[in-house]
């Protein structure tokens, strides 16, 4: 799992199947929660907005974390954090 901080946005008008309805947000991972700052493109079906600081699932537990174990997801926000203190 990753912390990070929505950073933008991504609009897909075209899109498989499985991931129709669902908003697609970039997250900048804290380098203190990894090697490197890195941005990932995360589904986002708990209402995260710009700025807010997020929790993502990754790999298979992305897809669990939507309820949707047969779309092609690679990273989920699951959680939003309400105190981010230490974390950047």
């Amino acid at each position: 799992m990753l912390i990070g901080k929505v950073v933008g946005s991504v609009v897909s008008t075209r899109k498989n199947d499985n991931l129709i309805g669902n908003k697609f947000m970039i997250v900048e991972t804290y380098p203190k929660f990894g090697a490197d700052s890195q941005r990932v493109v995360a589904v986002d079906n708990v209402g995260a907005g710009m700025g807010e600081s997020v929790l993502v699932a990754t790999g298979s537990a992305a897809r669990i974390g939507i309820g949707d174990e047969s779309a092609p997801i690679d990273a989920a926000i699951v959680g939003i954090i309400d105190d981010a203190t230490g974390v950047e």
